[in-house]
């Protein structure tokens, strides 16, 4: 299970009452897109609408909800079933002030509208304007989340990291944080210990396979601890037309000693190989730890994968040449 749906999981599980402040729709330069939410508990945040004043708000607004008496009574009646969820009504009431010291009076029940203008007036400079919608989360609306979650994870695009050594390492650490499917394959077992927990491990003899096997779409970063695997590892995802990004260390004697065994031994064409990047992280920064490697790789890769599904493109939907023989 990706670490966003577990989080996520855990936080419904755990915070108590909880309101859902999503962004219902945006003018103009704003810090986070239609669709982006965070849920507010009475002492807790997932997520983010954008941070700055605008997110401080939106919490108070939250809160504000959370701790109304009447909000209180709506809770009690959701939990009866008397009540169903997103009931809007007219009527107003003082709030109690929770323990963060947030009061006000509502104009609705168990749901409400925000708008902002992201302008000197909180302190920001974005230009736009914000519509936020806030509901107060009931069993319905949070299954509803928990189906979103693991749909959006399950359309992850996939980054394979081919090699678990120091570099591998390093990759698999710095791309946890991003919303990607990681695999890191290994043919040494005692190289997969140690990888964060959202990181998918596969110990197998044969790495080319899982290039094969790879949905479209997928990065390939090959970082193993043999030059000939590594060659043979990039050939493979070469003829991946598919593929969003191939990537191997190296230097750039490496990258030409590849070629020439490419086209001459792997059956590959130069259209093919243009398309390896090597080295990754490119060779602009003259520092080779691996954490540095790793940081650079990483927002190459994240910019292969973005402009990759930004524009989908027939040579993409096109199935892949036959994999090497032996």
């Amino acid at each position: 299970m990706n670490a966003k749906v577990q989080s996520l999981k855990a936080f419904l599980a755990g915070a108590g009452r909880v309101a859902l402040v999503e962004v219902a729709g945006t003018k103009g330069s704003t810090p986070r897109e239609t669709g982006a939410f965070m849920l507010v508990s009475g002492s807790a945040t997932f997520g983010t609408v954008g941070g700055g004043q605008l997110e401080y708000m939106a919490i108070d607004k939250a809160r504000q909800m959370l701790f109304s008496p009447l909000e209180g009574e709506m809770a009690a009646e959701r939990q009866e079933g008397v009540v169903s969820e997103g009931t809007a009504g007219a009527s107003s009431t003082a709030a109690a002030t929770p323990p963060g010291g947030f009061a006000a009076t509502l104009p609705s029940r168990g749901r409400d509208t925000l708008e902002i203008a992201l302008g000197p007036e909180i302190g920001q400079c974005c230009g736009g304007r914000v519509e936020l919608l806030i509901q107060l989360v009931g069993p319905a609306l949070e299954a509803k989340l928990v189906a979103a979650a693991e749909a959006e994870e399950a359309q992850l695009p996939h980054v394979y990291i081919l090699g678990g050594g120091h570099v591998g390492q390093a990759l698999a650490s710095a791309m946890a944080l991003l919303p990607v499917h990681i695999v890191v394959v290994e043919t040494r077992a005692e190289a997969l210990k140690g990888l964060p927990e959202a990181v998918e491990t596969k110990l197998t003899p044969m790495p080319e396979a899982m290039v094969r096997e790879a949905p479209a779409g997928s990065a390939f970063v090959v970082v193993t601890h043999d030059h000939a695997l590594d060659f043979l590892i990039v050939a493979e995802a070469l003829k991946r037309r598919d593929a969003a990004y191939v990537g191997m260390i190296g230097s750039r004697t490496k990258k030409a000693t590849f070629r020439n065994w490419f086209l001459k031994s792997a059956d590959g064409s130069e259209a093919e190989f243009a398309r390896l990047v090597s080295p990754i992280g490119g060779d602009a920064v003259k520092d080779k730890r691996p954490q540095v490697i790793a940081a650079l790789a990483v927002a190459e890769i994240v910019t292969a994968l973005a402009g990759h599904a930004a524009a989908p493109s027939a040579q993409s939907k096109a199935p892949h040449r036959k994999a090497m023989a032996g």
